[in-house]
């Protein structure tokens, strides 16, 4: 069955793009054929890996839904065979409108009579965006009725409040049957694991172009090591 993973979060900056970028490198490396698209309208970062081929799709007019934009979205997904995997990043601004159409639109339910599985993923992150974070999650329950893959994204502080961690909070709790999996980014030093990661997403390099460049050694064997842990927890999320 092909399968489409979408990133949906309405709150800018927080991951989206990476986690377009490790699940892309992780079923290329599964031998896994790949279709990628990139509708963020603003910041196309996904766009920017050449090596992933993918296909940038502003499905944007103005603050809405452009119709015919998104029926050449659903027809790429439409098209998708076999076990073929599809990765679909969005921006924070399409994030409502997006959401409103693929509910309104009944899109999901389509694409699963056509046998192709949905699974979408968000980010919560810690500091600042946590409550911005956890309501986009919250909409995405309200919203559709699929797997959801939450990834957890320490990097801008701990995901915590009021002495209780993520699976204690509310959202978590009472919608645990609702989660697919929980994906732990890896919590490494910011001096050295934390910018050689994000030295790697400005140049817009997968980890094996990194271990075949000339960075410094000691930079390749802390991005292989990232690289080993995101395998793990990919590994067992069971996708």
């Amino acid at each position: 069955m092909a399968t489409i993973n979408m990133i949906l979060q309405g709150k800018g900056g927080v991951g989206k793009s990476l986690i377009a970028s490790l699940l892309t490198q992780y079923f290329l490396e599964s031998g896994k054929e790949i279709s990628c698209v990139d509708t963020d309208p603003i910041n196309a970062t996904f766009a920017g890996y050449k090596e992933f081929d993918v296909t940038a799709l502003n499905i944007m007019d103005k603050e809405d839904i452009d119709p015919r934009k998104f029926d050449k979205l659903v027809e790429l997904m439409l098209a998708l065979s076999g076990d073929e995997e599809m990765v679909i990043d969005n921006g924070a601004a399409t994030f409502v409108p997006l959401a409103s159409y693929l509910a309104g639109n009944k899109v999901f339910e389509m694409l699963e009579e056509s046998e192709i599985q949905i699974n979408l993923h968000t980010v919560i992150t810690g500091g600042q965006a946590l409550p911005d974070t956890l309501g986009g999650l919250n909409s995405l329950f309200k919203t559709f009725d699929v797997p959801i893959y939450v990834w957890l994204n320490n990097y801008f502080g701990p995901i915590n409040g009021n002495d209780r961690n993520f699976e204690e909070f509310t959202v978590y709790r009472e919608n645990t049957h609702r989660i697919a999996a929980l994906i732990r980014l890896p919590q490494k030093k910011k001096e050295t694991f934390g910018r050689d990661l994000e030295n790697l997403l400005t140049a817009k390099m997968s980890f094996d172009e990194a271990q075949e460049s000339t960075l410094p050694i000691m930079t390749r064997q802390r991005l292989k090591m990232i690289w080993k842990e995101v395998q793990q927890e990919l590994s067992n999320s069971g996708l």
